[in-house]
């Protein structure tokens, strides 16, 4: 048995697995690759894999840098079930579409340039029956059952506690008279967090294929961060300014409004205009609602009360492009929410370059900020960022407030291992950039004694 890594290799992007066994070959996840313009170009192909031989492929959630580049497999020719959880399914559809949508802007963008200099036009990676394919492969996949996905492979999810729907997935393997397990952690929540339910650990397997996103850190205690936002805001209140919040549209939107509506109902934070700029967000935000049966017990005691109603007249979702456009004229104080989470697309793009001028402006950066992002070089300090070509100064007041990431920090990722950790695996760490993964690998072997493999991208490693 062999395992190929085609992305999330001293990385936290691009996943993609890739399993091959006597009998089947399946894929574990397949996501885009996020940050500088070489990823662009990873982007226009799919793993490198036989696709008329796949038997399956497998997601553990619906993020983009894990589902991204599932049109890719189905322009290739694949035909076979993409397994996921119900919820999984839903968020995955709607993060394709939009997708889509932002790849053909940029490609026609992209394209009247290259005709107005004579050159070729470029063609799209892949088409909209490519995605239209890929949701109709999709499959559910239940909690807590083992499955039976390819010939001599099943897997059974677990709560992973990151967004709605998320999982981690024990892949059981029986080749001859063994049976073998790997464990994917997928992206793993922090304990305590709102809506979605804590991550779940499994007591037992072979190997252990973890991530490592803050393999180095703990992220600041919840109840800081919340004082540290409440303080924020109140300052930005009483100058009137605006407050932008690049956040990704599956999670930490969700998480954030039901934090500012806990305020408000609480009277922490003086009620003001809270908008929601981003479709896909909006979208996301009723399939959240749709599946109350995987909201943790505070949620559903907080949707009983009825408390997500009381200020609903203060939450505004802006649609369409014109409506957005109008939040350039909105005077503060208000709050906007728009994507992307690492401003390296989407509508806070614009926001950005009509308010990073002025100082009365904060922009609240809430997840990781991948290397090559624009919301990288804010949280690093820039005095000057280049958007949509134009030289932007920034004046406005820069928060990272790590507490609010759907990612586990290292006390979190040790806590879902310790469970595991008597059954001795082997234990292969990825999703996460060296700075990251190799204290994480140091603890691991120094509370465990058990040293962990940390593969590159293309590396391929025997399963005995």
């Amino acid at each position: 048995m062999k395992l190929t890594l085609y992305g999330a290799a001293g990385d936290v992007t691009g996943t993609a697995y890739f399993i091959e066994t006597q009998k089947a070959t399946i894929l574990v996840d397949c996501g885009i690759f996020q940050g500088n313009k070489s990823a662009e170009l990873k982007n226009r192909k799919a793993p490198p894999v036989d696709y008329r031989k796949l038997d399956a492929i497998l997601l553990t959630h619906a993020h983009l840098d894990h589902c991204g580049r599932l049109p890719l497999v189905t322009k290739m020719g694949y035909r076979g079930p993409i397994f996921a959880t119900p919820a999984t399914i839903e968020i995955a559809s709607l993060v394709l579409r939009d997708s889509l949508k932002i790849q053909t802007a940029d490609f026609e963008k992209m394209n009247r340039r290259l005709i107005r200099n004579g050159k070729i036009p470029i063609e799209p990676p892949y088409q909209k029956e490519d995605v239209e394919e890929a949701i109709r492969l999709m499959s559910p996949l239940p909690y807590h059952q083992n499955f039976p996905i390819a010939p001599g492979i099943g897997v059974t999810v677990d709560e992973a506690g990151h967004i709605l729907g998320s999982g981690s997935l024990l892949v059981q393997i029986k080749e001859k008279t063994r049976t073998r397990t790997i464990l994917f952690s997928g992206d793993l929540g922090p304990y305590g967090m709102p809506i979605v339910r804590d991550p779940e650990s499994f007591t037992q397997a072979d190997v252990v294929i973890m991530e490592s996103t803050y393999g180095d850190r703990d992220h600041k205690p919840l109840q800081a961060t919340l004082e540290e936002t409440s303080a924020i805001i109140q300052e930005s209140v009483k100058s009137k300014g605006k407050i932008l919040v690049p956040s990704f549209a599956i999670g930490r939107t969700q998480d954030l409004l039901y934090y500012l509506e806990n305020a408000f109902t609480k009277g922490e934070i003086p009620v003001f205009p809270v908008y929601i700029d981003s479709p896909m967000a909006i979208e996301a935000t009723k399939i959240y609602m749709h599946h109350p049966e995987l909201f943790d017990e505070e949620m559903n005691e907080f949707v009983k009360k009825g408390e997500l109603l009381r200020y609903k007249n203060f939450i505004h979702p802006t649609p369409s492009p014109e409506e957005s456009k109008k939040l350039n004229n909105v005077v503060g104080p208000c709050m906007i929410i728009a994507g992307s989470g690492m401003c390296n697309a989407g509508r806070i793009r614009h926001h950005l370059r009509h308010n990073l001028w002025n100082p009365t402006t904060s922009v609240l950066i809430v997840g990781y900020q991948a290397e090559g992002t624009l919301g990288r070089q804010l949280v690093d300090g820039a005095k000057w960022v280049n958007i949509f070509g134009e030289r932007i100064i920034v004046r406005a007041q820069i928060y990272k407030l790590g507490g609010f990431s759907a990612h586990a920090g290292q006390s979190d990722l040790l806590r879902w291992f310790n469970v595991l950790a008597p059954s001795r695996p082997r234990v292969i760490l990825t999703h996460g950039e060296d700075r990251a993964r190799l204290p994480l690998a140091k603890i691991l072997e120094n509370n465990y004694g058990i040293k962990p493999w940390m593969p590159q991208y293309g590396e391929s490693i025997e399963i005995n």
